[in-house]
């Protein structure tokens, strides 16, 4: 029974550590980018050493892959994409994710940093944002398809062109939003473009 104990007690610290990590690994992102960061810097603002930065997570890529996946799992897993049908839900949840991150705005900052960054094909990160903005628009594409089918868009209006148009909306209203957020109503833009191509309001 104390080792069944001592394993999960292990298994909690184990986690509660890589959270640490993650944490840490997202400021120093924020504050210098992804090729200006350093694990020991990360370690240091962790407060652990570097070896044991090097136990969870043995490379700087191998860590900037968990700080992402670890965004996109507590996105998905807030707004539930997977399980709520193609339609006027998920676009609704679209705005709710938007106005999450108007909340949080460095998370954004550094999601805009990095997705600048791994531009380049060499990047670390690269492949995840292809991944990951091919899901966005494959999520979007189904809303705008499903309410094509049921009449739900205006006349002329392009169901594929529409979800690329969205998800490049929403990035690029992020930048500028960090750069005069008293000057950009993000949610509010976001949710207009939407209303602009259903034949009613989204609400």
């Amino acid at each position: 029974m104390m080792g069944a104990v001592s394993a999960t007690g292990g298994y909690l610290k184990g986690r509660l550590r890589r959270q640490d990590i993650l944490g840490a690994a997202i400021e120093v992102y924020a504050e210098a980018g992804y090729h200006g960061s350093s694990l020991r810097e990360i370690a240091k603002r962790a407060g652990i050493t570097h070896a044991g930065l090097i136990y969870y997570f043995p490379t700087k890529e191998a860590l900037l892959a968990a700080v992402l996946e670890h965004r996109d799992t507590q996105d998905a897993d807030r707004e539930r994409f997977a399980t709520t049908p193609p339609g006027r839900e998920v676009l609704r949840r679209f705005i709710t994710l938007a106005e999450h991150n108007v909340r949080n705005p460095g998370v954004v900052d550094l999601y805009a940093r990095l997705a600048a960054e791994a531009v380049a094909a060499d990047h670390p990160a690269h492949e995840y944002f292809q991944r990951h903005y091919r899901t966005a628009r494959d999520i979007a594409l189904k809303s705008f398809q499903a309410l094509a089918d049921r009449g739900e868009l205006r006349d002329g209006v392009d169901p594929n062109a529409t979800a690329v148009a969205f998800i490049a909306l929403m990035d690029g209203l992020q930048v500028q939003w960090l750069t005069a957020a008293e000057d950009v109503d993000l949610v509010g833009i976001l949710k207009s473009f939407v209303d602009n191509v259903l034949t009613s309001p989204l609400d």
